[in-house]
């Protein structure tokens, strides 16, 4: 029977135990995307905190797919030395660390992709900003070379996987969305056509970091969205890319526009309102053979234990807990087991777009009573 704290391998990869840190924004590099030693700090903080896997930030594979200010980018080379510093501090501190790699598509604005947003479809939809020209396939090959470009400079700069950000309403995920896919050519229409850019994406990946490196990937199993992308879809996509050879599957759903479905749900403060993505990872557990990650308002040790021992899926992913308490892991394990400390309020988030990175705005307003 698994146990949240065993170890386990993911093609070669040592996992301490079967919890991962899921990608976030963090709003710490630079403007131009470059990491700062205040993020590298960040992260060996969870290292040191004894989480299984760190998932980086959502980090963009080219400018025209960045979503937010201080949001990381793996798009040149001339960032090679922050990045060197950054898995090796992670390292040392006893971390294991992937990147995540995304192209947001028409889910951000001019502002921030220094031009007219790309997507699938020249189409407007409540979660894009504005309205989006639509890719053509010169666009799309060039996109697919640069997620290629990322997953190598990844293996080179000393991360130890890379994961694909097919979720929450980015490219990817507006690839295979019916509702924001309208396209006629080989890239839309049946969900056989729609897969193939994530398809394209996970090969071009696996080209550049060889067969031996894991490639894993974030997919919505649901878009919680009207004409949106269903679970029958997500469990097609996510066997093709089984029987393809991605290393794990981390399984969330909704995107900005899913109103009380979206992937960050507040107010989850007593056991029945965690993991409310659990069903949705089950089926897909049921249609694949590699390994399911599921994430999703996880904040009880006993939640997390369940779904390993009872439900057969194999990681347990947090974000938001992970802000209030890098040193969750080690809790659990030296046996307080008392829930996390986190009230999934999301102030971390929209505090750190004002003043510049994410921190928990409960713990500091406790802090300040003190």
């Amino acid at each position: 029977m698994k146990t949240v704290f065993e170890e386990t391998t993911v093609k070669g990869m040592k996992l301490k135990n079967r919890l991962v840190r899921s990608a976030t924004w963090e709003g710490m590099c630079d403007h131009n995307g470059c990491p700062t030693d205040t993020l590298t700090d960040f992260y060996c903080q969870l290292a040191l905190g004894g989480i299984g896997l760190i998932i980086t930030g959502y980090t963009f594979v080219r400018p025209d797919g960045k979503q937010l200010p201080g949001k990381m980018g793996i798009h040149t080379d001339n960032f090679a030395d922050e990045f060197k510093k950054m898995t090796g501090s992670v390292h040392d501190a006893g971390g294991t660390i992937a990147v995540q790699l995304v192209h947001a598509g028409g889910q951000t604005d001019s502002s921030n992709a220094g031009r007219q947003p790309l997507a699938p479809s020249a189409i407007q939809v409540d979660q894009f900003p504005e309205m989006p020209a639509e890719l053509t396939t010169n666009e799309i090959s060039d996109i697919v070379n640069a997620f290629g470009e990322g997953a190598r400079r990844a293996r080179e700069w000393g991360f130890d996987a890379v994961q694909l950000h097919g979720a929450h309403g980015y490219l990817i995920n507006q690839f295979l969305s019916p509702l924001t896919n309208r396209r006629t050519d080989g890239y839309g229409g049946s969900i056989e056509n729609r897969s193939r850019f994530v398809i394209e994406v996970y090969n071009k990946v696996r080209d550049a970091v060889g067969s031996d490196y894991p490639v894993l990937i974030k997919l919505n199993a649901s878009d919680h969205l009207e004409g949106g992308l269903s679970v029958q879809d997500a469990t097609y996509v996510a066997q093709q890319l089984s029987e393809l050879g991605i290393d794990a599957i981390e399984v969330s759903a909704g995107t900005p526009a899913s109103g009380d479905k979206s992937p960050a749900r507040a107010k989850i403060n007593k056991p029945e309102k965690e993991a409310y993505h659990l069903r949705l990872a089950l089926e897909i557990k049921k249609a694949v053979s590699c390994p399911v990650m599921v994430v999703g308002g996880i904040r009880s040790y006993e939640v997390a234990e369940k779904a390993v021992s009872e439900g057969e899926l194999d990681y347990i992913s947090m974000a938001r807990p992970l802000i209030r308490e890098p040193a969750l892991p080690h809790r659990w394990q030296k046996g307080d087991r008392s829930p996390a400390k986190c009230i999934s309020c999301n102030g971390c988030f929209m505090r750190g777009i004002k003043e510049g990175g994410i921190y928990c705005v409960a713990e500091k307003k406790e802090k300040r009573k003190e």
